[in-house]
């Protein structure tokens, strides 16, 4: 093997760089970057202006509870009709936006089609609709997927979304402590009891995160927000384990169409 000096093997490594970049720009003006939602020609990442103008971001007011906006402000602290009649273990929800064509398109391509470049501007879009979550937060936990389906899909998006968050907001990120312990269905179609019991007693803290968890504001972090069975299911779990309280975070909420299939 010939070994080159020092100068040399610098000087090729730029040249390697420099001609990577220049690759790379050749392949962006061949291929440019297109709005994952109508496939027009876009600047930066993600969706172009007149989709990212037909996402339908969740503002005040809406439900404390479960994040669900209403049509018009009933007044401080009026819960939703939701949240009277079946109020979830978890203390509250928060939604960035609302599940409609353009939000479904962003969470399949992330979770299905390895568009992990979504990931950053979703997750400030969420970090924004739970600030007042994330303020007295202790720990951010991602929703897990059970080994098999991790396995699959390569990663997983409530942790890819996680590590957003946990960036933007400082809020410290524990992707191992709640597990799924037992393989489900697939949600998608499924009713709202359904749903429920297909993740009844599916995850679980881990015996060596139960110090992590106790006594700890946690926030929940999940992709979309359909019934809400998985998200209590996992605050179910770590409320078990003696957190102080849990919250969740979406990126996407289904209003006013519960049977919606995702």
């Amino acid at each position: 093997m010939i070994s080159l000096p020092d100068p040399v093997r610098s000087a090729f490594g730029s040249l390697h760089s420099a001609c990577a970049h220049i690759a790379k720009l050749a392949l962006d003006i061949a291929l440019p970057t297109l709005c994952i939602s109508c496939r027009e020609p876009v600047d930066g990442e993600g969706v172009c202006a007149a989709c990212w103008g037909k996402l339908s971001f969740i503002e005040r007011p809406y439900c404390p509870k479960l994040g669900i906006p209403f049509v018009y402000d009933p007044g401080p602290e009026l819960l939703s009709m939701e949240a009277i009649a079946a109020p979830p273990a978890y203390a509250r929800a928060r939604a960035a936006v609302r599940y409609d064509e353009v939000a479904g398109t962003l969470v399949h391509a992330l979770k299905y089609q390895d568009r992990t470049d979504l990931a950053p501007i979703m997750g400030r879009w969420m970090a924004r609709a739970g600030r007042e979550l994330l303020a007295n937060a202790d720990l951010l936990v991602p929703v897990p997927l059970h080994w098999q389906r991790g396995f699959s899909r390569r990663y997983n998006q409530s942790g890819a979304l996680a590590r957003v968050i946990a960036r933007t907001s400082g809020v410290r990120l524990s992707g191992d402590t709640l597990r799924r312990v037992r393989a489900t269905e697939q949600q998608v179609g499924l009713s709202r009891a359904q749903r429920a019991s297909n993740v009844q007693g599916a995850f679980q803290v881990s015996a060596d995160r139960l110090h992590t968890v106790q006594g700890r504001r946690i926030v929940l972090v999940d992709d979309v927000l359909t019934t809400g069975a998985t998200v209590d299911a996992c605050a179910r779990a770590l409320l078990r384990a003696k957190a102080a309280e849990v919250s969740v975070l979406v990126f996407a909420r289904v209003v006013d169409t519960p049977r919606a299939t995702i």
